[in-house]
This record gives C-alpha cells, sequence and structure tokens, in this order.
C-alpha cells in the first residue's frame, strides 16, 4: 500500500509540474518572419499569434496575393518555432511521445 501512495505522491507531482510547464509556454515569445524579415508574426507558446508586423515595402496594391503569401509563411515559420518549443518544454514529461490534446 505504501508504494501505491508514494506512486500516486510522483503522479501528483508530474502533473503540477506539466501544467506549471503549460502556463509557462503562454509566457514565452516567438517570432517567425518571412520576405527577408517584410512581414513578422509573433506567437506565444501556446500557439496564438500575439503580432502581426508588415513593412510598407511589403505592400503592392498591384500585388496583394504575395503580401497574402508572406503573412501564410511567417505565420507558418511562427507556429513551427512555437511546435518545436512546446515539444521540447512538454517532452521532459512524455518522453517524447507525442500525447495528442496535451499541448
Amino acid at each position: 500500500m505504501g508504494n501505491m501512495n508514494q506512486m500516486m505522491k510522483q503522479v501528483k507531482k508530474m502533473q503540477e509540474q506539466m501544467l506549471k510547464a503549460q502556463e509557462e509556454l503562454g509566457t514565452k515569445t516567438l517570432e517567425g518572419s518571412s520576405g527577408g524579415g517584410v512581414v513578422t508574426v509573433q506567437v506565444n507558446g501556446h500557439k496564438k499569434v500575439t503580432a502581426i508586423t508588415i513593412k510598407p515595402e511589403a505592400v503592392d496594391p498591384d500585388d496583394v496575393e504575395m503580401l497574402q503569401d508572406l503573412v501564410i509563411a511567417a505565420v507558418n515559420d511562427a507556429m513551427g518555432k512555437a511546435e518545436e518549443l512546446a515539444n521540447k518544454d512538454m517532452g521532459k514529461f512524455t518522453g517524447g511521445m507525442n500525447i495528442p490534446g496535451l499541448f
């Protein structure tokens, strides 16, 4: 019975550490860019876009599609970095396993 209590305490501690790590991800900011930096996107560790910056030279009224592509590329770049960070930070608890819905 003592082993079971000890194991439950360890599980509870690990859950608390995981929750803290997930909260901390939300405080981290990552930046993606495209077009040599004319479009930048900031996201937090929870993969929420927090800012988009578009330099004036990226705006060409005759080529709106290019700007749209630049924004998509910058968002994808930032999201990839956020995914990488989440996998790195949360992988400590999952042993590298990708558990759906965890992060």
